[in-house]
């Protein structure tokens, strides 16, 4: 989900002023959207848990582009965390696949979305499950797990400041404001809030729609480089691309169905889990990548599973992780 850990200096003195010296976003030429190259193999038993995995719509980088984290769903593809207090949710593997680091049990309900700061911290996020488990809390921790705050009241839905409803995912930006996306479906909130770094409510923006702005299931975040901020816009098959006071500055369409989104460099990389001939025609489900500079779609990864993949990270090596929910899994496809 994530964020452009190598910004210039300036962005991260001054994120705030870094967007208005971007380079314009905008679509690009219409092209085939499953007519891209596919230099990847999937490394099939990567990840060495020694058991079954849940659910993953959650996973990301720890910032030293080696060790990948992930938030799983206890061995269910949906609230097996909520059934099962026995297995820890959060893990951390290294670069060979294996578990080193595992934290959470009992302390979950939910697991939806993850954000490993700078600092090493661990952010999580609860949302709401397909079976109407409601937890709608965000926590942070310490890498070992210690918690260190919670944002929002487990088991309570609401559209205040300090309470939510879907809530999908976070991200903190390099000057320590909070961004939240509030929203997992058209019977839930659809918004963003933006915290300051001790919490303090700053602002919001969104509604249910299909105009700039408002939004239909804003399932992940992502930063580049010049502090903009990607929302995958799920249910309207687009993302949008905002400054960080919430003014509109593009819409990209060529990426498919959002769930997950994640940006390393100059590359922006999204699964799409959901699109098919009738909610988006022409997309196949799978991981587009491209280039931030200019939105064009360079690489495509095609999936046969619907409803499959949801989470995409990115290693300092090329490696491109994946969580996969409804067909329970998380994949690691290496470079051929």
């Amino acid at each position: 989900m994530r964020l452009y850990r190598a910004l210039v200096l300036v962005c991260a003195l001054a994120v705030g002023s870094c967007a208005t010296e971007a380079p314009q976003v905008a679509m690009p030429p219409p092209h085939d959207p499953n007519d891209y190259p596919n230099p990847y193999h999937v490394d099939e038993g990567w990840a060495k848990l020694g058991r079954k995995f849940g659910g993953i719509s959650a996973v990301d980088m720890d910032p030293d582009g080696k060790h990948v984290w992930v938030f799983e769903r206890c061995g269910l593809a949906d609230d097996g965390c909520a059934k099962d207090k026995t297995l820890d949710p959060v893990l951390e593997f290294d670069s060979t696949g294996k578990l080193t680091r595992s934290w959470g049990k009992g302390d979950i309900l939910y697991p939806h979305g993850i954000f490993v700061g700078r600092d090493h911290h661990i952010w999580l996020v609860e949302g709401i499950s397909q079976s109407n488990v409601v937890s709608n809390v965000i926590h942070e921790y310490t890498a070992d797990g210690k918690l260190l705050r919670t944002m929002g009241t487990r088991g309570t839905s609401g559209a205040t400041n300090d309470l939510y409803n879907g809530v999908s995912d976070v991200l903190v930006a390099p000057d320590g404001s909070i961004f939240v996306a509030d929203g997992h479906s058209d019977k839930t909130n659809n918004r963003i809030l933006k915290y300051d770094h001790n919490g303090k409510f700053l602002l919001s923006w969104g509604k249910l729609g299909k105009g700039p702005g408002e939004f239909n299931s804003p399932h992940g975040l992502a930063m580049d480089a010049y502090g903009r901020l990607y929302v995958a816009d799920r249910s309207n098959s687009r993302i949008q691309i905002f400054d960080q006071q919430g003014k509109f500055l593009a819409e990209w369409r060529q990426f498919g169905r959002p769930s997950g989104v994640f940006i390393k460099g100059d590359m922006i990389y999204v699964a799409d889990s959901l699109s098919s001939a009738q909610n988006n025609p022409g997309f196949k489900n799978g991981i587009r990548w491209g280039h931030v500079s200019d939105g064009k779609v360079i690489g495509f990864i095609p999936w046969g599973e619907y409803n499959a993949i949801e989470a995409v990270a990115v290693d300092d090596a090329g490696n491109i992780y994946a969580g996969f929910t409804n067909v329970p899994n998380f994949r690691k496809f290496a470079k051929n």
